[in-house]
């Protein structure tokens, strides 16, 4: 059992450049978890001296590794434009920890990026409910585009419940190459998740505006595709609501459609409205909406109708099938391990609704 009082000793023997302190001391380290084998937290500092920070990041986890028992580290480095954060060389940090975690707790207005290199599309799958197997959804889908043929990346985007780890069957921190994230691989997937960088049982007790910059160090320092082989589809899992993490990939990337998936009963399809509402403000086109569970337990016909009254194209339903719930459980998506069953056809239909959504 590592001891926390020893990830933070060692911590604090990494020296911040600008106060020449100890990073904890200094007050740049945010949301330290730390169980059994390993630590991980995020490294804040202000957006003008990050690339400065990318060194004092590499050694923070070097460190961490010297630790006795330790065997897994991940160091995210944030970068904030926010007075405070921003001093002359050897200027002191006068607020430390507490200003910290003031500033953290402020909404910050996102900084407009471009999308992750070497990708050509980038699809949002969302739901206004959680529950309704959004995740199985995303998971089957991008096993499906990529079964039509096309180089598909998916980012667990569900800061505070990261599924994919265990729908794709995939474990362990991923390495960094060249100052980028180099994703896992499974069932010809790409794929990364904040999943892989904790225990599974681990809480991460971030506020939103952390939880969005570690969705955003995600999205654009993985290595998704290259110049000789880009990525065809990038399918970001967003967390259930319109909230920090929806707002913050919005604005960071541009998207080129997002498909809602609910199921048939009302209650679900009330927060389908509302995320379909999301992206018309912000002028995102809702390629579909997909009835997930459909059938004799909650019903059959609602999604499809509430397309209809929405006039976006509805792109298909998939039963209450014991098959999906055992694949993600297990991390053998049944699209990927099972190409010529039902589930699979089924999946192939909403997929080619994509694909020519998508304009690919």
């Amino acid at each position: 059992m590592v001891e926390r009082s020893a990830v933070i000793a060692a911590l604090d023997t990494v020296i911040d450049p600008v106060s020449g302190q100890g990073l904890v001391a200094a007050g740049l380290v945010q949301g330290l978890v730390v169980a059994d084998d390993r630590a991980g937290f995020a490294l804040e500092v202000d957006r003008s001296q990050a690339a400065a920070y990318a060194p004092v990041r590499d050694a923070a986890e070097a460190a961490l590794k010297t630790i006795p028992g330790m065997a897994r580290v991940s160091v995210i480095l944030t970068a904030e434009a926010r007075p405070g954060l921003s001093k002359p060389a050897g200027a002191p940090r006068t607020a430390g920890l507490s200003k910290a975690a003031v500033d953290q707790g402020r909404a910050k207005a996102p900084v407009a990026t471009d999308r992750p290199a070497h990708v050509r599309r980038v699809l949002a799958v969302a739901s206004g409910k959680g529950g309704v197997g959004k995740s199985t959804v995303a998971v089957n889908l991008a096993a499906a585009l990529a079964a039509r043929g096309l180089s598909v990346g998916i980012l667990d985007a569900d800061v505070y419940g990261p599924s994919l780890p265990t729908m794709l069957g995939i474990s362990g921190q991923p390495a960094y190459e060249d100052g980028a994230i180099v994703p896992h691989v499974a069932h010809g997937l790409k794929a990364m998740s904040v999943g892989l960088l904790t225990k599974m049982d681990d809480a991460m007790i971030w506020r939103g505006p952390m939880a969005s910059q570690a969705i955003t160090q995600m999205l654009t320092q993985t290595r998704w595709g290259t110049a000789e082989a880009p990525l065809d589809v990038l399918v970001i899992d967003l967390p259930p609501g319109t909230g920090d993490v929806q707002l913050t990939l919005i604005q960071k990337t541009p998207l080129d459609g997002a498909v809602i998936v609910s199921t048939p009963q009302e209650v679900a399809l009330a927060d389908a409205r509302r995320a379909h509402t999301l992206f018309q403000r912000v002028n995102v086109p809702t390629l579909g909406l997909i009835e997930n569970m459909s059938g004799p337990v909650f019903g059959q016909g609602g999604a499809k109708a509430e397309a209809e009254r929405l006039s976006i194209p509805f792109l298909g339903d998939l039963p209450l099938d014991a098959a999906l719930r055992a694949g993600g459980d297990a991390g053998l998506p049944p699209v990927a391990v099972d190409p010529d069953g039902d589930l699979a056809a089924r999946f192939a239909t909403v997929a080619e609704r994509v694909i020519s959504g998508l304009n690919l």
